[in-house]
């Protein structure tokens, strides 16, 4: 057991400080501390003495060099079995700090904002991690608390010991701190990295990602694999930042299935539900109002919906929850927010998930997408390009009309989404039949049509790539497709433009692929 009688406190999120402070000083322990935080603590009436009046030294540079002193880092390295430092302490006028609480700059918020590399370096902290590194090292004497997470559990084992903390806890606090600040700098050095590429490369040399566990999960995609849910921004949620309101633990097939869909209804302006089987879209639509727009998902195709997981961009009300309650088994839900009664209402079978996610979420444009491959990792900018209809170019002798052109952006924004090779056949914003992840597309447009039956007729046709021989478009005649969107680009595009000529069938060229392997 190790007396605590000095701690030093400097943090930036000041979230629970002043009642730890206040339980640190109800057993004697003496408050040092710095800028904002000494403020904070002075206002709540705790007597707190200043860093400058241990060392005599305002600081330099707006502060930036004040903690970095010798009086203070001698306090704290000090070790107490070493007579030599013990006296060296005292030839300096120093005393031991027997406990640092530090937590450090947000640099997420360089990343989350995509700040300038002058914005950047401000977010680097020094002070903090610094202190907190020489806390750690000489953990045997001294007890570091990294950050507001830690609080609650350090004051009660203080107050439990009579203002004294055992060595397993401040080894325990020290690995803590390392993880901390490993994480941070490699935040700072992947990020960096990224903003100071020379022109001619689009990635860095070398890539640094930090992960933070999230939540264990009860097994991976299968129940012999174990699983465990990361986050690259140390984001705390149930699903990368999103909030889960109620219903058992996620899964790791849940995970990614919320993802696909959160991504997918981010896709549009206005109310639109989608329902995802193995990241796969079963149905999706688009109204004037959510309930209408979930009831059409749902009728696009009932049978795969079983077992599904439903998003939605719009806040679920009632009307919506009533058609969910009364048709099939959803394992989850996710939109911006739920009408009170709602969950309660839904909740009457338990199996349930529900989550929240801000609304106005969209994929941003700074993300990065990483796939693991055998001894490497694949990294690649995130396909977020917002859809822009003045770049789409008619190319048969024939133009969509107006009905047929919403049709025809509503499939090319599901399209994106589906596993490729995909085809997307729609009607009045509505999927009618889905192909995905086939190795051929006439294969992948043979089973939207099929799926989609009598409502292929007047319907569109979207698919995520060039068609490479015109036998997707006869495909398509027969199932009495109305119109057709794909990126073009194909050697045969002229074959398959003078077949959609032949029959009569309108389409637009978006010069854009969206390939999801």
């Amino acid at each position: 057991m190790r007396e605590v009688k000095t701690a030093l406190i400097s943090v930036y999120n000041k979230d629970g400080i002043v009642e730890f402070g206040r339980r640190l000083k109800s057993l004697g322990i003496k408050l040092i501390s710095t800028g904002g935080t000494a403020a904070k603590l002075k206002e709540a009436g705790l007597e707190v003495t200043l860093v400058e009046d241990i060392t005599g030294f305002g600081g330099l540079m707006d502060g930036r060099v004040k903690t970095l002193h010798p009086k203070i880092h001698a306090g704290i390295l000090a070790r107490r079995d070493v007579s030599e430092h013990v006296s060296q302490l005292a030839s300096v006028d120093a005393e031991p700090i027997d406990m640092v609480v530090v937590d450090f700059y947000p640099f997420d918020k360089a990343r989350n904002e995509c700040l300038d590399l002058k914005e950047t370096t401000e977010l680097i902290d020094i002070g903090g991690p610094t202190m907190g590194r020489s806390a750690a090292k000489n953990f045997k004497d001294v007890l570091v608390v990294p950050g507001p997470a830690y609080y609650q559990r350090i004051a009660d084992e203080l107050e439990g010991h009579n203002g004294a903390i055992t060595l397993s806890t401040r080894a325990e606090m020290a690995i803590e701190l390392f993880k901390a600040t490993s994480q941070f700098d490699a935040k700072i050095a992947s990020y960096l990295s990224l903003l100071t590429c020379s022109p001619d490369e689009s990635f860095p040399t070398s890539v640094s990602i930090s992960l933070s566990k999230a939540m264990e999960l009860r097994y991976g995609e299968n129940p012999h694999q174990k699983a465990a849910l990361y986050s690259a921004q140390g984001v705390e949620g149930a699903l990368l930042g999103e909030k889960k309101l109620a219903g058992k633990a996620l899964s790791y097939n849940n995970i990614v299935d919320l993802s696909a869909a959160l991504n997918l209804v981010a896709e549009f302006d206005r109310p639109a539900a989608a329902i995802i089987k193995h990241r796969t879209p079963c149905g999706v639509a688009m109204s004037d109002r959510l309930d209408e727009a979930y009831r059409l998902a749902l009728d696009a195709d009932p049978v795969s919906a079983f077992g599904c997981i439903i998003a939605c961009n719009r806040p679920i009300d009632m009307p919506t929850a009533e058609h969910i309650h009364s048709t099939t088994f959803v394992e989850a839900l996710i939109a911006p927010s739920y009408e009170d009664g709602v969950i309660e209402f839904l909740q009457t079978k338990k199996s349930r998930r529900f989550l929240e996610f801000p609304e106005g979420f969209m994929q941003s444009s700074c993300n990065l997408v990483h796939t693991t491959v055998p001894g490497g990792l694949l990294i690649q900018t995130a396909d977020a390009e917002v859809f822009d209809k003045n770049n789409l170019r008619v190319v048969t002798e024939i133009a969509p009309d107006k009905r047929l052109e919403e049709d025809l952006y509503f499939a090319w924004r599901v399209c994106k989404h589906v596993k490729s090779n995909a085809i997307v056949v729609a009607k009045n914003c509505v999927t009618a039949g889905i192909g995905a992840g086939q190795t051929s597309r006439i294969d992948a447009a043979k089973i939207a049509t099929e799926k989609a039956g009598e409502k292929s007729h007047g319907a569109v046709l979207a698919s995520d790539a060039f068609f490479p021989f015109a036998d997707s478009i006869e495909e398509a005649h027969k199932a009495g497709i109305a119109a057709i969107i794909q990126p073009g680009g194909s050697k045969r595009d002229d074959e398959v433009i003078e077949a959609c000529n032949r029959l009569k069938i309108p389409m637009v060229f978006t010069g854009m692929r969206h390939f999801l392997h």
